[in-house]
């Protein structure tokens, strides 16, 4: 998502990954981050001068086509180019050690579901983490198609595949009529990481102040969030005190985390030849994907499924709460809440969490 209107800040994305303190030794070598797209592409000579303007050797990208999707770049910055880039930008100079590999799709339920299938199941190149910056409105999808979807993320669960999806960028109605309440689906599934956003303010590469994005005033969108009327709570989410679903159910809570997603404050990349600054949730799926990738070659082996680690006391704590703002529906606070989840990471104090033995009971 592009500013309509001037930023107040821009970011390159390694800043924004010291300022939620990635782990520093690690840089995510021997892990493949894959990246779901469906639609657009990217062009070497962008990738080429980003990490140039870095001063990181640009990463080797492996593309697969899935049901006749291909690496097509349509020229337009405000298209899918601006995805598909944003998404290769951040992941790939956040963890500048990983492999990155890009699934192109045609944008079809069954397009898409076949790339997170292929993506999750790839044996040339078995990835550690999905990355997932599309999506829509839960009633916007069959019943068939969340099924599927959800099987797909649980297999991806069971085989030890961290899945980040973009919690949306229409706040609490998800773009839908005023006075609803709707969350993003494949965000709200609860197999995957949903990850909402934030408004950033840095002084040098430290956190000065961070609130809940909300840009809805000026149409630049607010971050997703809310709790599902589809999925019922998982049991990672008990005890955890949440609203109900619009009617009126215990359902799925979204989002599970966060990071920077305003484009006021967003991520300065290199898209169909310009400089220019991006946001939404869209950056923050890529953000954690590669924070995962540098956690998973500090651990030794993969996180996997991280959301029943992400809802443990300890780890808990690890998070910047987020404590003010508002998506339209839901307000931030202390604790969990429907707009940042547990909040943005410090990626040094989860680490330390996840390489403390599990608490027994």
């Amino acid at each position: 998502r592009q500013r309509t209107a001037p930023t107040d800040r821009e970011y390159p994305p390694p800043l924004v990954a010291t300022a939620y303190a990635f782990p520093n030794d690690p840089t995510g070598a021997g892990e493949n981050i894959a990246v779901i797209e469906l639609g657009g592409g990217y062009r070497t000579t962008d990738l080429a001068a980003f990490f140039h303007g870095l001063q990181i050797a640009p990463p080797t990208v492996r593309t697969v086509s899935v049901d006749g999707g291909a690496n097509s770049p349509t020229g337009d910055p405000n298209g899918p180019d601006g995805e598909v880039e944003l998404d290769l930008e951040v992941a790939g100079s956040c963890a500048p050690g990983a492999a990155l590999t890009a699934f192109f799709a045609p944008n079809t339920d069954r397009g898409f579901l076949d790339a997170v299938a292929r993506a999750v199941h790839d044996t040339a190149l078995p990835s550690s983490i999905v990355s997932i910056s599309w999506g829509g409105p839960e009633p916007s999808w069959t019943a068939q198609a969340l099924a599927a979807f959800n099987a797909a993320f649980q297999d991806a669960a069971v085989l030890g595949v961290t899945v980040t999806v973009a919690a949306g960028d229409g706040g609490a109605t998800d773009g839908g009529p005023a006075g609803t309440l709707e969350v993003d689906f494949p965000a709200s599934s609860p197999y995957v990481l949903a990850c909402g956003g934030t408004r950033l303010l840095l002084s040098g590469n430290v956190i000065d102040a961070e609130t809940v994005w909300n840009d809805l005033s000026t149409g630049d969108g607010a971050t997703g969030g809310g709790v599902s009327r589809i999925f019922p709570r998982p049991s990672y989410q008990s005890g955890v005190p949440m609203p109900n679903s619009p009617t009126g159910t215990a359902g799925r809570g979204v989002p599970d985390v966060a990071g920077d997603a305003d484009p006021a404050t967003g991520y300065a990349v290199v898209v169909d030849g310009a400089p220019t600054v991006i946001g939404g949730t869209s950056a923050v799926a890529p953000l954690w994907a590669a924070l995962f990738a540098r956690i998973n070659q500090a651990l030794g082996h993969p996180v996997g499924f991280a959301n029943p680690l992400i809802y443990r006391p300890a780890t808990e704590a690890t998070f910047h709460r987020i404590v003010s703002g508002s998506n339209g529906g839901y307000s931030a606070g202390p604790g969990w809440n429907a707009c940042t989840g547990w909040g943005s990471p410090d990626g040094a104090e989860l680490l330390a969490v996840l390489r403390a033995p599990a608490p027994t009971t």
